[in-house]
């Protein structure tokens, strides 16, 4: 069974930089695509940024710039390097796990809390 954990969110002022990490347990095999996504109060939940099991990445045009999404498949970890964090970045972030088989199947995290504020 694949699990994800996040870690890494807080409070940190505007301009400030958070490092995001998604530790996956359990075995991954085959193609596969990481992503975080963000919720904010009252919003829907949106797409940050992935990564394929190839290294390509892809980014919302909100973060495109300020983050940047990597992996280390040694560690089995993502990370998402957020710099110059502004207060809309305020959300829960989770990690995702898609495998593109048929039917698709994704695993989620049960999120971390980052806060913008001064």
């Amino acid at each position: 069974q694949v699990q994800l954990v996040e870690s890494g969110g807080g409070l940190v002022q505007p301009g400030g930089s958070l490092r995001l990490s998604c530790a996956v347990s359990g075995s991954i095999v085959g193609i596969y695509v990481m992503g975080w996504y963000r919720q904010a109060p009252g919003k829907e939940r949106e797409w940050v940024a992935t990564i394929t099991d190839t290294g390509i990445t892809d980014y919302a045009n909100s973060v495109k710039g300020r983050f940047a999404i990597s992996s280390d498949n040694a560690r089995n970890t993502v990370i998402l390097q957020m710099n110059s964090l502004k207060p809309e970045d305020t959300a829960v972030y989770y990690c995702r796990l898609l495998k593109p088989t048929r039917p698709p199947v994704t695993y989620w995290g049960q999120g971390t809390q980052v806060t913008v504020s001064s």
